[in-house]
């Protein structure tokens, strides 16, 4: 007898148990959906978009003309926009080493709470704050050959925008003292995240101060660092606002990074086709540097630390 009571409380848990899990489920997506309604709509719709008009030739202005794969077929044989995709990975090399490095350094000094580390915090962070295209523009004045304040401090001519080796090399310092504080503040995080037990049991176990950061500190570091490269190695390859603001591209190309081939093909040359073929080439390149480094980390990332 009890056990046919226990069977029929069961049947009847059951659908409750089901229910209530359904209930939640509902709410829990009732939360999601103004997020849902922003992804879709800023950018799975405006993905789909760009893929459609990069099948068709397209000026803005007469009637969008279907042609298939041919804009991906010109686009990946024009020796321009090869050209731009070196200038565009040689300018993320010279980026994304040393803005790390030197996040990595300022997150460790600022960590150390010394008097002061608190102003310090706000002052790196106000380049990231500001337009791009207003630092670009100043920068370039501090840049001028003639009447830059860079110059006027060496005491001497040089031609830092106009030179065809110095020009990528000037942006991309730009790029790194904009970008410094915002890298800093993510591995300042992630260092406040470290129990720090684990660091007194290396000083107990006699590790230097140096051993404490490469064999503790930096290990775990690794979901910030993982963070920091997938968001700033995409950011470096869509950057466009400095470059502009400072070289428009030149000298002789030297600078003339994807961002701004496919601004000068869309609103230049009004081949919308083109430039969006251009834009799928950027992001399928984006999307398997981003899954390379993935699957680099994966295996090698510690999340619980508990």
């Amino acid at each position: 007898m009890d056990i046919a009571v226990d069977a029929g409380r069961k049947r009847v848990a059951a659908p409750a148990t089901r229910r209530h899990g359904w209930r939640r489920a509902a709410t829990g997506y009732a939360f999601l959906l103004p997020s849902l309604i922003g992804v879709v709509g800023f950018l799975l719709v405006p993905i789909v978009v760009v893929v459609g008009i990069s099948l068709h030739r397209w000026d803005l202005v007469s009637p969008a003309d279907w042609v298939g794969a041919d804009n991906y077929r010109s686009v990946l044989t024009d020796p321009a926009f090869g050209r731009s995709l070196v200038v565009s990975v040689s300018f993320v090399l010279l980026v994304i080493p040393v803005q790390v490095a030197l996040g990595l350094g300022v997150a460790l000094l600022l960590h150390r709470r010394l008097p002061g580390s608190t102003w310090f915090r706000a002052v790196y962070v106000l380049p990231w704050l500001t337009a791009p295209l207003a630092l670009g523009v100043v920068w370039r004045w501090l840049f001028d050959p003639s009447d830059g304040a860079v110059n006027a401090l060496l005491g001497r001519r040089v031609e830092w925008l106009t030179s065809p080796v110095l020009a990528l090399p000037s942006v991309a310092t730009v790029t790194v003292w904009t970008n410094v504080g915002y890298v800093a503040l993510f591995f300042l995080a992630g260092l406040a995240g470290i129990p720090e037990q684990y660091h007194e049991a290396a000083r107990v176990d006699g590790a230097s101060s140096w051993q404490r950061f490469w064999r503790v500190s930096l290990p775990l570091l690794r979901p910030t660092t993982f963070f920091v490269l997938t968001t700033q190695v995409i950011s470096s390859f869509q950057v466009f606002d400095t470059v502009y603001a400072m070289t428009r591209g030149g000298p002789a190309g030297r600078t003339e990074v994807v961002a701004s081939a496919i601004y000068k093909e869309a609103f230049t040359s009004f081949r919308m086709g083109r430039a969006a073929a251009m834009s799928v080439v950027l992001f399928v390149l984006l999307a398997a540097v981003t899954l390379a480094q993935q699957v680099y980390f994966r295996r090698r990332t510690t999340y619980e630390m508990s």
